[in-house]
């Protein structure tokens, strides 16, 4: 199909931001938002871009012009954690507040995954559902993938893997977003495709455009035709840097065009002198992951500069944020799951002008759990955080304020087919500490000094029996609260 046209854009944009002013209700959190205005916010978060990949945290040789401009103005948290590093686990908890465990997501939604009721559920309480019931317009651009496929698959039918993986998501499952300009998941990023607003589940628009570009446009349109009368809430979720990673403009990796392997993985973690299948990936890769993560910034700068020409800098939250990291080549292993953190460590910044101090957080252990009852106390909706949310709110550290800091952030890796399986653990300030079980059960003990080996490079459980036993103990509490399988295996 032909690429939306403007007027259609409008006119479904119109219908999402077009409503009544907002009315009198009590607002929690007073001292923290205008009596007569909440804060609008704009969350941007691209899939698959790792920590490391910010210009101005000076570890890959990228080039991140507006995320270091977007730094020097807000805040970052450097230690974001991704808690599953994994697309759909990783979304299911920014929206719901809550852990794999609780709300079922605790793999990819697709066809393999479909069987065992791997999707966000329709009764599920999420951040949007309550904006959208506090007089937010909400909107939602980008990659969704919380939608477990069906029969009769939508097209096209089926990826790399042999497996479907895109779905259409009905309105009534759209958890309070108004405007929709969306898919599953599909990593066609030259030639993506979206269901509008109004759109059914045939009627795919499909764009002849790198898919971060078209959804600024689309966020940057949002943005300009919102209705005057209502805050406005919009998720902006680039699939890119999330492969296939030659299909990034040229534009984007000509900056790179001179850089050798080499010289762009420049992590001792990294050794291209092996011959395997996750070094030979990374050596085709890095080129179009580092110029993905570019083109990423360079959008990024479009809709910060939007927000200016609105007029709206100063009363807008904007958050960037990813999913999960990416490995590439570090470890001998390529993607995400992993504890390492390439994979585990995720970007979070924050900026609200005036309210927001400018700086660093390098001691809070923020998880994507967390991120929506904090997001409701700083827009002064806390009173409205669902009794189900099981992170934390840390909105008073977020403002600069004291607050309580977590000791540990948890890590999961959960099989669909048999979570008592996999992997388990924590993060520390100073310590990562993982246990796995292999298929046949035994158990594999992992643990890193992070301070004294910042790449993760040993594993320590040896020489730290002590230490282990304590982080174990405190692995096992995370998983006692959540009701997490892995402990009822043990007791059986």
């Amino acid at each position: 199909m032909a690429p939306t046209s403007r007027r259609s854009f409008l006119r479904g944009s119109a219908a999402a931001v077009a409503g009544l002013a907002l009315g009198p209700r009590r607002l929690s959190g007073g001292e923290r938002v205008s009596a007569q205005r909440q804060p609008n916010i704009v969350f941007v978060f691209p899939d698959q871009f790792r920590r490391q990949a910010l210009g101005f945290m000076g570890e890959d040789p990228v080039l991140t012009p507006n995320l270091d401009r977007l730094a020097a103005q807000g805040t970052t948290f450097t230690r974001a954690c991704s808690t599953r590093p994994l697309c759909s686990p990783a979304r299911a908890m920014m929206l719901t507040g809550t852990y794999p465990q609780t709300n079922g997501v605790v793999t990819n939604c697709y066809q393999a995954s479909a069987p065992y009721g791997v999707e966000l559920g329709q009764s599920d309480r999420c951040l949007s559902d309550v904006l959208h019931d506090a007089g937010y317009a909400t909107g939602y651009i980008g990659k969704w993938h919380l939608e477990a496929p069906h029969e009769p698959y939508v097209e096209p039918p089926r990826q790399w893997d042999g497996n479907v993986w895109d779905e259409f998501t009905p309105p009534e499952r759209r958890h309070g977003f108004e405007f929709w300009y969306s898919y599953g998941a599909f990593d066609n990023h030259l030639h993506p495709h979206y269901w509008t607003t109004d759109a059914a589940r045939d009627e795919l628009v499909t764009v002849d455009e790198w898919s971060p570009r078209h959804e600024a446009n689309v966020a940057i349109e949002f943005i300009r035709n919102r209705g005057p009368a209502r805050p406005f809430a919009l998720w902006v979720s680039m699939n890119p840097p999330h492969p296939p990673y030659n299909q990034t403009p040229a534009e984007y990796v000509e900056p790179y065009a001179d850089a050798t392997p080499e010289e762009l993985l420049n992590r001792p973690t990294v050794d291209l002198s092996l011959d395997t299948e996750a070094t030979r990936l990374a050596r085709r890769s890095a080129k179009g992951y580092f110029g993905a993560v570019t083109g990423v910034d360079d959008q990024v700068g479009r809709i910060l500069r939007c927000l200016d020409e609105e007029g709206l800098a100063e009363e807008t939250i904007f958050v960037f944020a990813s999913d999960h990291g990416d490995m590439m080549g570090s470890h001998d292993r390529q993607g995400k799951v992993a504890w390492y953190e390439e994979s585990f460590a995720v970007p979070f910044i924050m900026r609200w002008p005036g309210r927001i101090p400018a700086g660093r957080h390098d001691d809070l252990l923020l998880s994507l759990a967390d991120v929506m009852p904090s997001l409701l106390s700083l827009a002064g909706l806390g009173d409205r955080t669902p009794d189900a949310v099981e992170g934390t709110d840390h909105s008073d550290i977020m403002l600069g304020r004291d607050g309580p800091r977590p000791e540990s952030a948890l890590y999961l890796d959960i099989p669909v087919a048999a979570r008592h399986m996999g992997a388990r653990g924590v993060r520390k300030q100073r310590h990562t500490f993982v246990m796995r079980r292999s298929p046949d059960g035994e158990e594999h003990v992992v643990l890193h000094d992070n301070e004294e080996d910042p790449y993760q490079m040993r594993n320590v459980a040896g020489e730290n029996p002590g230490l282990v036993a304590d982080l174990r103990a405190e692995s096992e509490r995370w998983l006692r609260e959540l009701d997490d399988p892995w402990l009822s295996d043990e007791q059986t």
